[in-house]
């Protein structure tokens, strides 16, 4: 009993001790920050903490530019301060000016902010008229700066649509370079009236992906009329 007891004893003073041995060495790695590192690791998290609400699904990544080691910055006792105007935080490069309310110093650095999304990309080469399925469909993050158009982040919801252009293995989707119905197909136009549904046939005079409203013209009638494109091989129209 006595054995257990001086083991248990010894294994307690060993967690301690090393628990005091990390602390101190946490608490001298913060003493011997520099104010330079302070301003830069400060200035970081601010721009982290601003940018977090407005994420919709993308993942940020913040670099500080280094502060010319020249430069005097005074302590802080109260604590550095940042601030960057509404406007500079939609930007990829944001100024932030940092000051001290002890005395009237500040200075203006700079940080790069990455934004990226994982959206639909190619899985290989991929050539005009090719018909998306999952084979040639993957996920991957990619810089939402190289998006001019709508991407796309549910793969299933590509397949079955056709490209309209050439791309390269890796290549970002967007809504310019598909069609779910392309202009010349011959679609189904569903005419929906009181709970109940007419179909007939019909020729797509536009392309559009899922979603958009393009003109169509009714086989039958020859009148054209613009439907809701529901899948690559139905539009439909609300009466």
């Amino acid at each position: 009993m006595m054995k257990n007891t001086n083991a248990l004893m010894r294994l307690t003073f060993t967690r301690l001790l090393s628990f005091t041995v990390f602390s101190v060495l946490s608490m001298n790695c913060l003493a011997t920050q520099t104010n330079h590192e302070r301003v830069e690791e400060g200035a970081k998290q601010y721009l982290i903490a601003q940018l977090a609400d407005n994420t919709q699904d993308t993942s940020i990544d913040v670099s500080i530019v280094k502060i010319d080691d020249r430069i005097n910055i005074p302590d802080c006792p109260t604590g550095f301060e940042y601030n960057a105007s509404q406007e500079a935080l939609t930007q990829s490069y944001i100024s932030v000016r940092v000051s001290c309310r002890n005395n009237e110093w500040y200075l203006f650095t700079s940080g790069q902010v990455t934004r990226t999304k994982e959206i639909v990309v190619t899985q290989g080469a991929i050539s005009p008229g090719t018909v998306l399925t999952s084979s040639n469909l993957s996920l991957a993050k990619v810089d939402v700066r190289r998006l001019r158009y709508t991407a796309f982040t549910d793969l299933e919801a590509l397949i079955g649509a056709r490209m309209k252009r050439r791309l390269t293995d890796g290549q970002a989707i967007q809504s310019n370079m598909l069609c779910f119905v392309c202009k010349g197909d011959r679609i189904t136009i569903t005419a929906e009236i009181a709970g109940m549904e007419v179909k007939t046939a019909g020729i797509a005079q536009q392309d559009g992906v899922v979603g958009d409203n393009i003109k169509v013209i009714n086989a039958s009638s020859q009148k054209a009329v613009i439907a809701r494109v529901a899948s690559p091989e139905e539009v439909v129209i609300h009466l």
